[in-house]
């Protein structure tokens, strides 16, 4: 909830602040591959490059949110998958994931977009990989054969549980479809990073093998297994 109400607030600070300063966030903190390429200096309107900034951008872009919808959409779907995450993880843990995610969506915007000025923003990326982890998690209770009134942590599930591949074929297809043909956008000017949405969900379903071992190893002390 908190996180959610990160999110909504920096949108709503963005949304009311002068134009002047809207537009610097939008340049300088957002993610626009243009800026990592060695052309950024002749790209018209685009800041000249900088490294803290270009660290930051793997970041700071997933507090920024191109309208209301689009910071209510990315909130929705972090409060259906991020609680059991969270839970499992910690808060400290589950911030880092979530970082740890949105990240690897940039990188893998930036990989195959690479050079190009349009600007990347929003929390979908971090979000995917949430979803990812959470369905592991959630389907971790049916492959173990465990009653969960008894079992205070299943196992995630496999990854090539027969559940966990159809939803992740479904949800590739999913993105590609509405990536190509902007299958659910209103605004022409709006694209869909489905690129980034796959390198976000790939990043959380394989990485939420090491922050959960890491989750376990801290919370399991010897002699405290029951």
């Amino acid at each position: 909830m908190w996180l959610i109400f990160a999110l909504l607030a920096t949108h709503v600070a963005r949304t009311l602040a002068p134009l002047p300063w809207s537009d610097f966030l939008l340049e300088h903190f957002a993610f626009i591959p243009a800026r990592y390429s060695a052309s950024a200096a002749q790209v018209s309107g685009l800041p000249p490059p900088n490294i803290l900034e270009q660290v930051l951008d793997f970041v700071s872009y997933m507090f920024l949110h191109g309208g209301f919808m689009h910071v209510v959409i990315n909130s929705l779907w972090l409060l259906a998958f991020g609680p059991i995450v969270a839970r499992r993880l910690g808060p400290a843990r589950f911030l880092v994931f979530f970082l740890f995610c949105g990240a690897l969506a940039a990188a893998t915007h930036l990989a195959v977009y690479w050079g190009v000025a349009e600007e990347v923003v929003g929390a979908s990326g971090g979000v995917c990989g949430l979803m990812a982890a959470g369905i592991r998690i959630l389907y971790g209770h049916i492959y173990s054969a465990r009653d969960p009134a008894t079992e205070t942590r299943p196992p995630l599930a496999p990854m090539l549980f027969p559940p966990i591949i159809g939803f992740t074929i479904m949800w590739v297809l999913l993105n590609v479809i509405a990536g190509i043909t902007g299958l659910g956008l209103t605004d022409d000017s709006t694209v869909i990073a489905w690129v980034a949405h796959l390198g976000g969900y790939f990043a959380g379903f394989f990485a939420i093998n090491v922050f959960d071992r890491i989750s376990v190893g801290e919370r399991s002390p010897v002699g405290d297994e029951r």
